[in-house]
């Protein structure tokens, strides 16, 4: 298998089939991501792309440090934050909405919500296994590897955000519980 340094070196010659091998290798782990983070998967697909033509826009600049990966994650997640600031500024329109999947939908939004609000509440590098951990679904070893620190930092920012998720959704329920009485 071609590594990263080799295949971004062919890709700064012009190679387009080590272009192909590099889309090939990430897409799948962009796409969950952008998924992950954006309700509509037309516009999770749109990031991906967005997120390899801003870097191979780069490219000619880009300085292969073994975090590679990581880049693109960075590259997505601001395009996701963006796709997030343009959401919030479209209103729905009640016609277009079909009544019956309305709630359900809903539903389903206000626990994605919830669950990235929690999400967000953590420091940055909680965060960041969280995401590598969970919706990656990357080992503890991998998360390791791609995040260049030890295996025991990884099971402890992993132990201390599942206790502060814990509390946040414990708030949460507790909230949810005062407004209903």
């Amino acid at each position: 298998m071609i590594t990263d340094f080799l295949l971004i070196q062919k890709m700064k010659q012009g190679d387009d089939e080590a272009f192909d091998l590099f889309v090939r290798k990430y897409y799948d782990d962009i796409l969950k991501y952008c998924a992950y983070h954006c309700y509509n998967s037309g516009y999770a697909e749109d990031l991906v792309q967005e997120t390899f033509v801003s870097f191979f826009a780069k490219l000619s600049d880009y300085h292969f440090r073994g975090k590679t990966q990581n880049y693109l994650y960075t590259i997505a997640g601001n395009l996701c934050k963006n796709y997030y600031k343009k959401k919030k500024d479209l209103l729905i329109e009640e016609d277009e909405l079909d009544s019956n999947a309305v709630s359900n939908d809903m539903e389903q939004v206000l626990d994605k919500i919830l669950i990235d609000h929690a999400i967000q509440s953590l420091s940055e590098e909680l965060r960041e296994v969280v995401m590598l951990y969970y919706f990656q679904e990357l080992k503890i070893s991998e998360i390791a590897s791609t995040l260049q620190i030890g295996v025991s930092l990884v099971k402890y920012r992993l132990t201390q955000a599942r206790k502060q998720l814990e509390c946040f959704f414990r708030e949460e329920a507790a909230h949810e519980v005062g407004r209903k009485n």
